[in-house]
């Protein structure tokens, strides 16, 4: 297994690439997304259902892609959870179970973790899109926080993510809720991977409202533990950096 600060070998040159979808009462979103994955790109579907009060497990199998469960409920854990049962997988993909993410684009993402110029690659949204300004507001804070402390230079902290799963299982991430995206960022960052942003389209959600953007509330206590994650770490040790890497976070040109 890679550990923090070492360079992983090469990817295999057609990589095992498993996408892992946390979703939480997300029975419409589900099934609208999951024809929508390019398979000849991606070999697996996970859907981690979080606790689901509607039928969001009995339609993502219905769908083809395979179901982990995980009652407890919290974003972290249920991108934990997707993490460990994705074994086998070169590199995981994560989307949102809202629909907001599109799976074509999965191949924009791994196209730097391919070409060896990046370990962690997010899709970065049009802030004014799709999101309500209270979001907006909060992504922006911790953006300068990121970019400030720890040199990570990114327009969006989102959630459409693809990496090495060697990379994101030798962090050791751990945070149950809100905070998972931000640690990853944060603790890849201090142990010298390269982080790399990469333009992409971001479309409404579909059906429902937002857990986080839909109310201010969810808004505030997402924003908290960003922020909270980005001072806790700021205030340790650096891991170490990998010899050779390169600065962090700067975005690709969009297609």
């Amino acid at each position: 297994m890679t550990v923090p600060g070492t360079l992983p070998d090469a990817l295999p040159r057609r990589p095992r690439v498993v996408a892992i979808v946390p979703a939480l009462d997300e029975q419409a979103a589900v099934a609208r997304l999951l024809p929508e994955f390019p398979r000849d790109v991606v070999a697996e579907v996970i859907v981690v259902d979080n606790g689901s009060r509607d039928a969001t497990a009995a339609v993502a199998r219905q769908g083809g892609a395979r179901v982990v469960s995980e009652p407890r409920r919290g974003y972290g854990r249920a991108c934990r959870a997707g993490l460990r049962a994705a074994r086998g997988a070169d590199v995981v993909v994560y989307l949102d179970g809202d629909y907001s993410d599109d799976p074509a684009q999965i191949p924009r993402l791994l196209a730097p973790l391919l070409r060896g110029e990046a370990d962690l690659v997010v899709g970065t949204r049009d802030q004014g899109a799709a999101l309500p300004a209270h979001q907006r507001a909060g992504n922006a804070l911790a953006m300068g926080l990121l970019r400030l402390l720890f040199g990570v230079r990114l327009a969006d902290p989102g959630s459409f993510r693809a990496a090495r799963r060697e990379v994101l299982l030798a962090l050791g991430l751990a945070h149950p809720t809100y905070g998972w995206p931000v640690e990853m960022l944060v603790k890849a960052a201090r142990s010298g991977y390269r982080i790399l942003g990469v333009p992409v389209p971001s479309r409404p959600r579909w059906g429902g409202r937002s857990k986080v953007g839909g109310t201010l509330r969810g808004s505030i206590l997402a924003g908290w533990h960003m922020i909270a994650i980005i001072l806790k770490y700021a205030a340790g040790r650096p891991l170490g950096r990998r010899p050779g890497s390169r600065p962090q976070g700067r975005a690709a040109p969009a297609a």
